[in-house]
């Protein structure tokens, strides 16, 4: 999720700026901790739903008696879902208001999650949860909005981290709950659980969320919206670091796609709670996201892009030893130096937009999904080829891709847009 910029006297959380009030949500004021306390329940049932299936994918594959590349479908579908939908949705979010799209994404979503343990089939399973994806793209591209318009400036940051957080547990603890539940009862009841509990999530964020109070209802307007996306998709420098977060999130997603089969065979053969217990290590992300800022602070932008690459690189060559303390250390590697990329990357796209920075961070948040997708299922098919290695040898190219675009891509997109006036 990209920062919201700040300013003095404004708040830019979508494509207006809001004139900041004395009626906005404050820390210690009414209602900002029911505001907090319902974007961090809808971020953990938004990102639990989400990556529900990842670490049963050995589960799915034995039951259906498919091969990995198959079954990653089952996650690939979601995040491509979420990728295609999050553009159309913060539209929504223009016209209908923020709770009311996100009100409806959770609905949505925890109704096809329910369904979802009952599918026949692997392709019903995969349009469930591509349906579920498509659905759920509401909460990324409203809820940075709503709190752009309802929270001071002041505790904008802070509103913004307790959301991301919730994203961050989401996602830990669908990995892990299912895990451990699929172990016992098997994967159907385990995707589940995390269905059941996203209900509650979803009743709790209804109940919690204060009504705006400040947002100005604006019209789908399809040729403004469509310039818009134009305007960010030919300015140069986004586009590279539109780029950039794909690539890194092409690694992430192949290596947790496929990590539980990894495991699941010698010389590590761990049983399916102990793999869940593994995507703990998502914590880590957690804090490197955190550090980003300072790291940029030392290092620039741009080194601090070349950190995240080196990191992830090195913890991929570490996850090819065949001693499970050093492939956890290496997923540690992973996790930190993707984080930190996508941190940096993600907050240059608010910087570097001049103006709609709700679509340019919507694209920017498509392009990170579609990574996603293509890394899923780019790092299963290189696993039924060639093994582990072939995960890292596609996670390699993807980080080569990421400090080819940071050597050559940046400085020359940089120079093209000072020049674009001109020309």
């Amino acid at each position: 999720m990209s920062p919201a910029s700040t300013g003095a006297s404004t708040v830019v959380g979508a494509d207006a700026s809001v004139p900041v009030s004395d009626s906005r949500m404050s820390p210690g004021g009414p209602g900002y901790r029911r505001m907090s306390l319902a974007l961090f329940l809808a971020g953990v049932a938004t990102f639990a739903l989400l990556y529900s299936t990842q670490a049963l994918l050995p589960l799915i594959s034995g039951e259906f008696g498919v091969a990995a590349s198959d079954a990653s479908w089952t996650v690939a579908a979601a995040t491509g879902g979420l990728a295609l939908f999050v553009l159309p949705m913060s539209a929504l979010s223009e016209r209908f208001g923020r709770r009311t799209v996100m009100t409806a994404s959770l609905a949505v979503a925890v109704t096809v999650g329910l369904l979802v343990p009952f599918a026949p089939s692997l392709g019903v399973l995969v349009v469930l949860r591509a349906l579920q994806g498509a659905a759920l793209a509401g909460l990324p591209a409203s809820a940075t909005a709503y709190l752009a318009e309802e929270v001071s400036p002041k505790a904008l940051v802070t509103a913004i981290g307790l959301f991301v957080a919730g994203n961050s547990v989401g996602g830990m603890s669908g990995r892990v709950i299912t895990g451990w539940v699929a172990q016992e009862w098997g994967w159907r009841v385990a995707v589940g659980v995390i269905g059941v509990l996203a209900v509650a999530c979803a009743v709790a964020f209804r109940a919690l969320l204060p009504a705006p109070r400040h947002f100005a209802a604006g019209s789908l307007r399809p040729r403004v919206l469509a310039r818009t996306v134009r305007d960010h998709l030919s300015d140069p420098l986004l586009r590279r670091l539109y780029a950039i977060g794909a690539l890194f999130m092409t690694v992430f997603g192949g290596v947790y796609t496929v990590i539980g089969y990894r495991l699941t065979e010698a010389p590590f053969s761990l049983p399916q709670g102990i793999i869940g217990s593994v995507f703990l290590v998502y914590l880590v992300g957690t804090v490197s996201a955190s550090t980003a800022g300072r790291l940029v602070g030392r290092l620039g932008r741009r080194g601090a892009l070349y950190a995240g690459g080196g990191t992830t690189a090195a913890g991929l060559l570490l996850s090819l030893a065949g001693s499970l303390p050093l492939v956890l250390l290496g997923l540690v590697l992973i996790t930190a130096g993707f984080f930190a990329g996508h941190a940096v990357a993600s907050s240059a796209v608010s910087k570097t937009a001049t103006h709609g920075r709700a679509q340019a961070s919507a694209l920017y948040q498509s392009a990170y999904y579609i990574g996603s997708s293509v890394g899923s299922t780019a790092g299963a098919l290189a696993f039924h080829a060639g093994g582990w290695a072939g995960t890292v040898g596609v996670g390699l190219l993807a980080v080569l891709g990421v400090v080819t675009i940071t050597v050559f891509g940046t400085r020359a997109a940089r120079l093209q847009r000072r020049l674009a006036p001109a020309a």
